[in-house]
Protein backbone atom coordinates (compact mmCIF):
# COMPACT_ATOMS: atom_id res chain seq x y z
CA UNK A 1 0.00 0.00 0.00
CA UNK A 2 1.75 3.28 -0.28
CA UNK A 3 2.48 5.72 2.11
CA UNK A 4 -0.16 8.51 0.87
CA UNK A 5 -2.96 5.48 1.07
CA UNK A 6 -1.86 4.61 4.46
CA UNK A 7 -1.29 8.18 5.90
CA UNK A 8 -5.36 8.78 4.88
CA UNK A 9 -6.41 5.41 6.49
CA UNK A 10 -4.59 6.31 9.60
CA UNK A 11 -6.30 9.64 9.78
CA UNK A 12 -9.30 8.41 9.18
CA UNK A 13 -10.38 8.24 6.04
CA UNK A 14 -12.42 6.03 3.97
CA UNK A 15 -10.49 2.81 2.20
CA UNK A 16 -11.21 2.89 -1.40
CA UNK A 17 -14.08 1.31 -2.91
CA UNK A 18 -13.32 -1.70 -5.16
CA UNK A 19 -14.52 -2.20 -8.50
CA UNK A 20 -13.46 -4.98 -10.78
CA UNK A 21 -12.56 -5.10 -14.51
CA UNK A 22 -11.89 -7.51 -17.22
CA UNK A 23 -8.18 -7.36 -19.55
CA UNK A 24 -10.35 -9.35 -22.92
CA UNK A 25 -7.53 -10.65 -24.98
CA UNK A 26 -6.92 -12.74 -27.92
CA UNK A 27 -3.39 -13.35 -30.14
CA UNK A 28 -3.56 -12.63 -33.67
CA UNK A 29 -1.78 -15.17 -36.04
CA UNK A 30 1.45 -13.31 -36.02
CA UNK A 31 1.91 -14.03 -32.01
CA UNK A 32 0.87 -10.26 -31.28
CA UNK A 33 -1.46 -9.98 -28.25
CA UNK A 34 -4.45 -7.61 -28.93
CA UNK A 35 -7.37 -5.85 -26.11
CA UNK A 36 -10.69 -5.13 -26.24
CA UNK A 37 -11.50 -1.95 -24.89
CA UNK A 38 -14.91 -0.17 -25.07
CA UNK A 39 -15.90 3.32 -24.84
CA UNK A 40 -17.59 4.80 -21.39
CA UNK A 41 -21.29 5.66 -21.74
CA UNK A 42 -21.12 9.32 -19.78
CA UNK A 43 -17.87 10.22 -20.93
CA UNK A 44 -16.77 8.08 -24.06
CA UNK A 45 -13.41 7.69 -22.42
CA UNK A 46 -11.79 4.50 -23.54
CA UNK A 47 -11.96 2.28 -20.40
CA UNK A 48 -11.89 -1.67 -19.62
CA UNK A 49 -15.52 -3.12 -18.69
CA UNK A 50 -15.78 -2.88 -15.35
CA UNK A 51 -18.34 -2.79 -12.34
CA UNK A 52 -19.17 -3.70 -9.04
CA UNK A 53 -18.46 -7.01 -7.97
CA UNK A 54 -21.57 -9.11 -8.03
CA UNK A 55 -22.79 -10.65 -4.85
CA UNK A 56 -21.91 -14.56 -4.75
CA UNK A 57 -19.04 -14.38 -7.49
CA UNK A 58 -15.30 -13.91 -7.04
CA UNK A 59 -13.64 -10.65 -8.24
CA UNK A 60 -13.07 -12.76 -11.67
CA UNK A 61 -16.01 -13.92 -12.29
CA UNK A 62 -17.57 -10.33 -11.83
CA UNK A 63 -15.19 -8.93 -14.09
CA UNK A 64 -16.21 -12.07 -16.54
CA UNK A 65 -20.14 -10.87 -16.28
CA UNK A 66 -18.78 -7.08 -16.60
CA UNK A 67 -17.10 -7.93 -20.45
CA UNK A 68 -19.94 -10.13 -21.14
CA UNK A 69 -22.63 -6.99 -20.57
CA UNK A 70 -20.36 -4.20 -21.80
CA UNK A 71 -18.93 -5.67 -24.65
CA UNK A 72 -19.99 -8.81 -25.28
CA UNK A 73 -17.19 -11.81 -24.89
CA UNK A 74 -17.13 -14.38 -22.98
CA UNK A 75 -14.06 -16.37 -22.03
CA UNK A 76 -11.56 -18.32 -19.80
CA UNK A 77 -11.03 -15.59 -16.63
CA UNK A 78 -7.55 -15.64 -14.70
CA UNK A 79 -7.83 -16.52 -10.98
CA UNK A 80 -5.04 -13.71 -10.04
CA UNK A 81 -5.26 -10.27 -10.82
CA UNK A 82 -2.79 -8.77 -13.63
CA UNK A 83 -2.69 -5.60 -12.15
CA UNK A 84 -4.83 -2.67 -10.50
CA UNK A 85 -5.44 1.08 -10.96
CA UNK A 86 -7.13 3.72 -8.90
CA UNK A 87 -9.68 6.48 -10.54
CA UNK A 88 -11.80 9.07 -9.47
CA UNK A 89 -15.28 7.84 -9.82
CA UNK A 90 -17.48 11.26 -10.02
CA UNK A 91 -21.29 10.80 -7.93
CA UNK A 92 -24.30 12.15 -8.97
CA UNK A 93 -24.25 14.23 -5.83
CA UNK A 94 -20.98 16.53 -7.37
CA UNK A 95 -18.74 14.59 -5.02
CA UNK A 96 -16.73 11.88 -5.88
CA UNK A 97 -15.22 8.65 -4.84
CA UNK A 98 -11.18 6.98 -4.74
CA UNK A 99 -11.86 3.54 -6.70
CA UNK A 100 -9.52 0.76 -6.50
CA UNK A 101 -9.96 -1.31 -9.81
CA UNK A 102 -8.36 -5.29 -9.79
CA UNK A 103 -7.84 -6.17 -13.43
CA UNK A 104 -8.25 -9.84 -14.63
CA UNK A 105 -7.29 -10.96 -17.53
CA UNK A 106 -9.92 -12.90 -19.91
CA UNK A 107 -8.55 -15.01 -22.80
CA UNK A 108 -11.62 -14.46 -25.51
CA UNK A 109 -13.10 -17.34 -26.47
CA UNK A 110 -16.63 -16.37 -28.10
CA UNK A 111 -17.43 -12.86 -29.73
CA UNK A 112 -21.55 -12.49 -29.05
CA UNK A 113 -23.75 -11.13 -31.67
CA UNK A 114 -26.23 -9.59 -29.02
CA UNK A 115 -25.45 -8.29 -25.53
CA UNK A 116 -27.40 -6.30 -23.20
CA UNK A 117 -24.80 -3.17 -23.76
CA UNK A 118 -24.60 -3.34 -26.84
CA UNK A 119 -25.36 -0.06 -29.38
CA UNK A 120 -24.23 1.71 -26.08
CA UNK A 121 -20.66 1.69 -26.52
CA UNK A 122 -18.01 1.79 -29.06
CA UNK A 123 -15.91 -1.59 -28.94
CA UNK A 124 -12.09 -1.68 -30.47
CA UNK A 125 -9.77 -4.81 -30.17
CA UNK A 126 -6.07 -2.90 -30.54
CA UNK A 127 -2.98 -3.82 -29.64
CA UNK A 128 -1.42 -3.13 -25.93
CA UNK A 129 0.52 -0.43 -26.88
CA UNK A 130 -2.37 1.22 -28.35
CA UNK A 131 -4.33 0.79 -25.80
CA UNK A 132 -2.28 2.31 -23.19
CA UNK A 133 -2.02 5.48 -25.04
CA UNK A 134 -5.86 5.47 -25.09
CA UNK A 135 -6.41 5.17 -21.58
CA UNK A 136 -6.67 8.13 -19.13
CA UNK A 137 -5.35 6.41 -16.29
CA UNK A 138 -1.50 5.97 -16.13
CA UNK A 139 -1.60 2.41 -13.67
CA UNK A 140 -3.80 1.38 -16.22
CA UNK A 141 -1.51 2.06 -18.80
CA UNK A 142 1.05 0.91 -17.25
CA UNK A 143 -0.36 -2.34 -16.72
CA UNK A 144 -1.59 -2.37 -20.50
CA UNK A 145 2.46 -1.91 -21.60
CA UNK A 146 3.51 -4.73 -19.46
CA UNK A 147 0.74 -7.23 -20.56
CA UNK A 148 2.36 -8.85 -23.50
CA UNK A 149 4.99 -9.98 -21.75
CA UNK A 150 3.23 -11.95 -19.06
CA UNK A 151 1.85 -14.23 -21.63
CA UNK A 152 4.86 -15.23 -23.33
Amino acid sequence: MRLVERLRLFLGGKPPAIQTAALPWRRRPDGTVEVLLATSRDTGRWVLPKGWPHKGKTLGESASQEAYEEVGVHGRVADREVGHYNYLKWLDTGLNRRVRVSVFPLEVRQECDVWPEQGQREIHWTTCEEAAERVDEPELAAILRKFPDKMT
